[in-house]
């Protein structure tokens, strides 16, 4: 059974029709590449999967429970959207940290305020917190950033806060790790860190959905590839049939822009 399951989903904005029939499926472990032009409806479908915008038709399935159905308003409800969101797990292009809380502050704040729900919080919260702030410093160590598990996004170059934005995204064990872009506000010489971490993370099997304009990497660590073009997926496959061996003319034409 896949992990992720996208049946025809669609997304208007008024007359605008930013996604149109997207369907597919991504087995656990496995890392998908999003690729296309700046407006072709990546963003957006990485938002409806995280139910920050709301499909207008479609169904979104995480290991076999329909967790949205646009037909469905049960299924729509904010109390239950809260808790689906966290089969997700969302790294953005510009970090999104906390300024006025540390490294280690911004990958626990979340399991933090979770645990807050937990039965049993208020007889064991001191083990509780102390559990989630061991959890925390592994995850700033496996990022690589122990030493600045103090330091203030201030004080982390955008490398190393994208680096604590994905720690921060990973705290929660969510079921599928997003990225959006996540190297698109770095320079050069942090963009390879950055994806380092990622490649990392495809190495352990995490299962991933990367939009990225960066298709080497795509080439080399993506299970799959899908182009979209128009709202529209134009081409999925493996990796190398995709970037190496596009069927479609506008795969092709895109790709012309990397070579």
């Amino acid at each position: 059974m896949p992990v992720l399951e996208v049946q025809h989903i669609e997304k208007h904005f008024g007359a605008t029709r930013v996604l149109e029939d997207i369907s597919f499926s991504l087995d656990q472990g496995q890392a998908l590449a999003i690729i296309g032009s700046s407006g072709s409806g990546k963003t957006t479908l990485l938002r409806c999967l995280n139910f920050l915008e709301t499909p207008n038709k479609g169904k979104i399935l995480v290991n076999g429970e329909t967790l949205f159905d646009a037909a469905d308003p049960a299924t729509q409800r904010e109390n239950e959207v809260r808790k689906k969101r966290l089969h997700f797990g969302l790294v953005f292009q510009s970090f999104n940290l906390f300024p006025q809380y540390t490294a280690l502050q911004n990958v626990t704040l979340a399991s933090q305020l979770l645990a807050r729900e937990r039965p049993d919080f208020k007889q064991n919260k001191k083990q509780i917190f102390a559990d989630i702030e061991r959890e925390g410093q592994a995850l700033l160590e496996r990022m690589g950033l122990a030493e600045r598990a103090g330091h203030y996004p201030h004080q982390l170059s955008g490398g190393q806060q994208q680096r604590v934005a994905i720690a921060r995204a990973l705290a929660l064990k969510p079921d599928i790790l997003c990225f959006d872009e996540p190297t698109s506000a770095l320079d050069p010489e942090l963009t390879g860190e950055v994806l380092k971490v990622i490649r990392g993370l495809a190495d352990q099997h995490t299962t991933m959905i990367i939009v990225t304009h960066e298709m080497a990497f795509a080439r080399d660590v993506a299970d799959q590839v899908i182009f979209m073009d128009g709202g529209l997926i134009v081409e999925q496959g493996s990796a190398r049939q995709v970037i190496e061996n596009p069927r479609e003319e506008r795969t092709k034409q895109f790709l012309s822009r990397y070579h």
